[in-house]
């Protein structure tokens, strides 16, 4: 039944969006506890390495063969640096962005990147971007609007910056970037393997990058309470989503993987809520409403019949 893993594809994606969508509420946390936005996302790149890499080391008592990435095709080394880089340059580029505008643009223009993947994929070649998909998108994008750009309606003070705005979609074209080089490269590294090389590359940039730039790196020394938040942003909201992020990619694909993480926005606005006291708005609910409304389409689509050009991938179960 070929439904049957893309549903369980879908379920994953949304998984990861629901842990990646933490870290809002939980960086506000952290930032009380004594971290800056460069140091926290240095800890939290450090603790999703480690986490990671027990996940490979627990997988490998196990019989699931450790792979030396140094023995991968060129090709395939090429793309696993190419990711590596692109997931540090998007976290360092949405740092700086959420640091110069108001951090509802700065997610407005990151989560343009599933537009982008789904026209590259089509351009390349390897989704078809059919009428459902192109709606699901449509719907899905319209919901995220809603979402973060209802909470502009507040009345409180919007920061726009022309390079922090510049940052914000380069950082989506960085996702775009690890997203399509993710999916069909590198295939013969299990997902927590070639995760753990590429948060690996975000934990070393990021921490010379807070190193340099006087961040307070060993804050979580002094403080017990933002080692918790450290732990937390890279356990939950850093090392289990990314890998059930590429096993989502390679089982879904990039266009319905890019619709499904746009789940993320939803969480966070939804968890501020309830931890933060910032209410939701009529606006924010409806677009909610068509987040979800873009996953079942979605969804139904996939059930109707498969549109990908290329193999969905090996299940998760069924890897190394």
């Amino acid at each position: 039944m070929r439904d049957r893993p893309l549903l369980l594809g879908s379920l994953i994606v949304v998984v990861a969006a629901s842990g990646f969508g933490i870290l809002g509420p939980v960086s506000r946390f952290a930032y009380d506890a004594g971290f800056d936005p460069l140091s926290f996302v240095a800890w939290r790149a450090i603790v999703a390495s480690i986490v990671i890499g027990l996940v490979v080391a627990i997988r490998a008592r196990r019989g699931s063969r450790v792979i030396n990435p140094w023995r991968l095709p060129v090709r395939d080394r090429a793309a696993l640096l190419l990711v590596g880089l692109s997931g540090l340059a998007l976290n360092v580029a949405m740092f700086f962005a959420f640091d110069l505008t108001s951090i509802a643009i700065a997610l407005l223009c990151f989560y343009s990147y599933p537009a982008i993947v789904a026209v590259v994929a089509a351009g390349l070649g390897h989704e078809r971007l059919d009428a459902t998909r192109v709606v699901a998108l449509l719907l899905a994008l319209v919901g995220m609007v809603l979402v973060v750009g209802g909470g502009l309606l507040s009345g409180a003070a919007v920061t726009i910056n022309p390079l922090g705005v510049l940052l914000g979609f380069g950082a989506a074209v960085g996702q775009t970037v690890f997203v399509m080089a993710s999916r069909n490269n590198f295939r013969v590294l299990p997902p927590e393997q070639a995760m753990g090389w590429i948060v690996l590359t975000t934990a070393i940039g990021c921490t010379l990058i807070a190193l340099l730039a006087g961040s307070p790196i060993g804050i979580v020394f002094r403080r017990p309470d933002a080692l918790a938040f450290g732990a937390l942003g890279g356990i939950v909201g850093a090392g289990i989503p990314s890998v059930l992020f590429l096993t989502g990619i390679r089982a879904i694909g990039a266009t319905r993987a890019g619709i499904l993480m746009l789940f993320e926005p939803l969480v966070g606005v939804s968890l501020a809520a309830l931890l933060l006291r910032e209410a939701l708005t009529p606006i924010q609910l409806l677009g909610g409403a068509a987040i979800l409304g873009a996953a079942l389409l979605v969804q139904r689509g996939t059930a109707a019949g498969a549109t990908d050009i290329e193999p969905t991938g090996v299940p998760w179960a069924e890897q190394g």
